[in-house]
């Protein structure tokens, strides 16, 4: 599967931008493209729980548009996640949040998209905290 040719990395991150809750939480596409996309965001303070951990939430979050970046990389830009199931773990430590989707499968009226949750530490070593499987829908452009 390849991107649309109007699809690449610099109007993925565009999208994201656009997207408010994307910008508080300072997340950043880092890959997409050919069915695949990762989106990361670096761990501060505020996203943490209580015991330290970061947040399931701000997982969850990053699970949804890993997922629906990557349907959109074998969709086109008009997508939404249709539902996704996360499985956690194990607690997220580490600096950086990095969530990497990749479709499944394609077709005209949806896409099955799985997303890992990593954890990268210092040193980059990433550790796996989370799974994600959803679907992504295609939608009518606005």
């Amino acid at each position: 599967m390849t991107a649309t040719p109007a699809l690449d990395l610099a109007t993925a991150q565009q999208a994201l931008d656009s997207q408010p809750f994307s910008r508080l939480v300072g997340a950043r596409v880092t890959a997409f493209g050919e069915g695949g996309a990762t989106l990361e965001v670096d761990v501060r303070e505020e996203l943490h729980q209580q015991h330290g951990f970061v947040h399931g939430g701000v997982l969850s979050y990053a699970a949804d548009n890993a997922l629906t970046f990557a349907g959109g990389a074998a969709l086109g830009p008009h997508v939404l996640t249709g539902g996704f199931s996360i499985q956690y773990l194990r607690p997220a430590v580490g600096r950086t949040l990095r969530a990497r989707a990749e479709v499944v499968h394609a077709g005209r009226r949806q896409a099955v998209v799985r997303c890992e949750l990593l954890m990268a530490d210092d040193d980059g070593t990433e550790t796996l905290c989370a799974v994600a499987q959803g679907t992504v829908l295609p939608i009518a452009a606005p």
